[in-house]
């Protein structure tokens, strides 16, 4: 929930450089460089992505992931080991619901977003912190379960940043947001 209000995860912004999000997450990751001008690092449950326009350039921060749906194969052994000394265990699934209600009760609203991922997947964006929700939505015929231990209505993923004028282009592109997830 802190994620989707701050935009931030314990503090580590989507710009900052590899090493600041080291010094908050540690050095627990794994490492991908398709090549000299972007790099992810893993840390379990939340990755980051940096861009740099060639190898004498430093590494910019380019957004983060947050692997929501990890938990239901993994649990808690998961997610980074800072994140758990702060939040502690952390359930199979989260609720897009529950979520919702949470942040609405601190006065966080979510914006539905259209997306180029529905019917299956619903969107939802604050545009404060410019953070965006990907949920499981059920798709016609279908029943609770999409794959595995997932389920309609948990949350897929959680990522920054997702500016107004992206969720200006989707509304353009794709049409009205689906319905939140059932």
């Amino acid at each position: 929930m802190d994620v989707v209000m701050s935009g931030t995860v314990l503090g580590a912004k989507p710009t900052d450089s590899p090493d600041q999000v080291d010094a908050i997450l540690g050095s627990d990751f794994a490492e991908n460089s398709p090549g000299h001008h972007s790099m992810g690092r893993d840390y379990g449950l939340a990755e980051f992505f940096w861009v740099r326009e060639s190898p004498e350039h430093p590494w910019e921060g380019h957004h983060f992931t947050l692997q929501v749906h990890r938990l239901t194969h993994y649990g808690s052994s998961i997610v980074n080991g800072a994140i758990r000394e702060r939040y502690g265990r952390f359930d199979r699934h989260l609720r897009f619901d529950k979520l919702q209600r949470l942040l609405s009760n601190r006065g966080v609203r979510l914006e539905d977003v259209p997306d180029a991922n529905a019917p299956a997947f619903t969107l939802h964006w604050q545009p404060a912190s410019q953070v965006s929700v990907m949920a499981f939505r059920e798709r016609e015929g279908h029943r609770r379960r999409r794959h595995g231990n997932d389920l309609v209505g948990d949350v897929h993923k959680i990522s920054s940043s997702l500016t107004a004028e992206q969720v200006a282009w989707n509304k353009t592109r794709y049409g009205p947001p689906r319905t939140s997830p059932a």
